[in-house]
């Protein structure tokens, strides 16, 4: 409605004298006659000043949003370096740097991703937006919440190796698996101390008591220079950094029959005594992917720093 016309419609409603106090607020007194275009110009006023004050708002809020960019932007610098402290030295005008000097982006500018393309191609800032959840699980994760199933390979391949191309293998050793209950050897990577830190796992393991042995012997291996299933993407295991449990016990969203809305129907059956040793130190746990795989864990310091 334009300013005098409202203005009309306010007159109407009230008596004269409030008409006349409200434009004695500009410090005018002008006779009635002269009162529609003096009532135009204060409401135009008004307006210009309420726009101003809505645009001194916008910028404030753009601020606000630059400043949490910046935090964020900050926090992932702060978590990258502190997961990979031999290989991340920071992040610099939107580039993750290497202690090597080279660099990649966090963003690659795509904008936000939907599941399917989240998984399939995801950029650095892409593996941190889900985050990931320590602890006891208080049943199924939320629809399409995967934390760390999205992996850039270009980050990955850099950081261990690209299997593919043979430069993985050179940097595996040996981890002994409940070396009192089972002793099988697993190559696993030494890049970031994963096989330090699963030969740790594997004693602690093997001081459970007996009845978790069901679900950790035999294991379903470490290291194997694969895609993931349906995709065309290296899975964890081949950059050396996950293992997979026994699968007499396990879950996995492949086998199970979808639910009425065609999407996987959680179900777990692995110990949180288990998944505690796990997350205790940095490796997160398929369990917690609304596509499960609960025999499934890896090594991601940048989702889950290590508390051992």
């Amino acid at each position: 409605m334009p300013p005098e016309s409202k203005f009309r419609r306010q007159q109407h409603k009230r008596p004269p004298s409030a008409g006349l106090r409200k434009a004695s607020r500009a410090r005018h007194i002008v006779p009635l006659a002269g009162f529609g275009l003096l009532a135009a110009l204060i409401l135009l006023h008004e307006t210009l000043l309420a726009n101003a004050g809505e645009t001194e708002k916008a910028g404030q809020a753009t601020t606000a949003r630059e400043d949490t960019g910046s935090q964020t932007t900050t926090a992932i610098a702060a978590r990258l370096s502190q997961a990979y402290p031999e290989h991340i030295a920071g992040i610099r005008d939107g580039l993750v740097v290497w202690r090597d000097g080279t660099t990649m982006p966090l963003d690659d500018g795509r904008g936000a991703k939907n599941h399917a393309q989240w998984l399939a191609e995801p950029d650095i800032e892409d593996m941190l937006a889900k985050p990931y959840r320590p602890g006891p699980v208080a049943g199924p994760p939320p629809t399409e919440d995967d934390p760390g199933r999205a992996r850039n390979a270009a980050f990955f391949n850099k950081m261990y190796g690209d299997c593919r191309a043979g430069t993985v293998k050179g940097k595996l050793v040996d981890v002994v698996w409940l070396p009192n209950k089972s002793g099988t050897r697993l190559k696993v990577t030494s890049v970031n101390g994963v096989a330090a830190r699963l030969t740790a796992i594997s004693r602690a393991l093997d001081a459970l008591p007996a009845r978790f042995d069901r679900y950790l012997i035999p294991p379903a291996g470490t290291y194997v220079c694969r895609q993931i299933a349906g995709t065309d993407r290296v899975s964890a295991h081949g950059y050396g950094i996950a293992i997979d449990i026994a699968t007499a016990e396990a879950d996995y969203w492949r086998w199970s029959k979808p639910g009425p809305d065609g999407r996987p129907v959680w179900r777990n059956r692995i110990p949180q005594e288990i998944v505690a040793i796990f997350e205790a130190h940095g490796f997160i746990w398929g369990g917690k992917w609304h596509h499960h795989d609960t025999m499934h864990f890896e090594y991601r310091p940048e989702l889950l720093p290590p508390t051992e």
